[in-house]
């Protein structure tokens, strides 16, 4: 199979497999099985430099360890030694799996995950360097109310969602979830989580943001809550404090992220589950 928005045969060729692939779900519908590789567009190449390699290394420790329970889908270069190829990264391809839509499994592998990459990753990398729309949502998410209001035009059918997300962050950022230290985190944990043929959870496409584990978790569910048929009552436990900023700072990285065409109603739904 071959096509415009799959990758170039310089592509393949140094990512060393066949000139054929075909499409699976992941990458924004982009992403593609070649070989033993999944290929992913839209990679940022000074992340990878400084992400890939260590989550390679942790994979490989997580794959050896006698009482695995949990893996990541390993990157792997290509032949030239570069993590990223024209925008296209590569991971081993995971046959015989599953996605997870266990909300407890989504919550309790991103524990775990998020202990193992607080190890491996002592000291902030250069997550400043991503300029695309996730990252930029993720800074004004975690910006003072006054930014967030302001965020988008007043015409934009996101405005009042947001006004109303700020008004509740009466706090600048920060001031509640001092006791939660930055760390790195996997921002899009939900939906990127399969069940390999033992059970076991592998996690893919890793989204670095380096903010409290709690904010990721709070992401997680909220995704969870709203596509992947959570219950609400899953945000019963995001109601107060700390917990509770972080679910309104998720809300807002979303609907930032997501653009014009955001589901207001479905964030709107969900901001009323929680204490004004």
């Amino acid at each position: 199979m071959s096509g415009p928005a799959g990758p170039s045969g310089r592509v393949l060729d140094l990512f060393a497999v066949p000139q054929e692939y075909r499409s699976i779900p992941g990458g924004r519908g982009r992403s593609v099985v070649a070989g033993d590789l999944v290929l992913s567009p839209g990679r940022d190449v000074t992340t990878a430099r400084w992400l890939d390699p260590v989550l390679a290394r942790l994979a490989v420790l997580l794959d050896s360890s006698e009482r695995r329970s949990m893996r990541i889908a390993v990157p792997v270069p290509a032949r030239d030694g570069s993590w990223v190829v024209d925008g296209w990264g590569a991971s081993r391809y995971e046959p015989d799996t599953t996605a997870c839509h266990d909300l407890s499994v989504l919550v309790g592998t991103g524990r775990l995950l998020h202990a193992h990459l607080r190890s491996v990753f002592s000291e902030r990398p250069p997550v400043d360097s991503r300029t695309d729309r996730w990252a930029l949502a993720d800074r004004l998410a975690f910006s003072v109310p006054q930014l967030l209001r302001g965020a988008v035009d007043p015409l934009d059918a996101r405005h009042d969602l947001l006004g109303e997300v700020a008004g509740r962050l009466d706090l600048p950022a920060g001031e509640e979830l001092a006791t939660a230290p930055d760390q790195l985190v996997h921002g899009d944990l939900a939906g990127n989580v399969l069940l390999d043929a033992r059970g076991v959870p592998v996690v893919i496409d890793l989204a670095p943001y380096w903010r409290p584990a709690v904010w990721a978790e709070a992401v997680c569910v909220l995704d969870a809550v709203l596509w992947l048929g959570a219950r609400p009552q899953a945000l019963e436990e995001w109601t107060g404090g700390g917990r509770r900023e972080a679910m309104l700072r998720a809300i807002a990285f979303r609907v930032l992220s997501d653009g014009p065409g955001c589901a207001v109603d479905r964030y709107a739904n969900i901001l009323r589950l929680l204490p004004a």
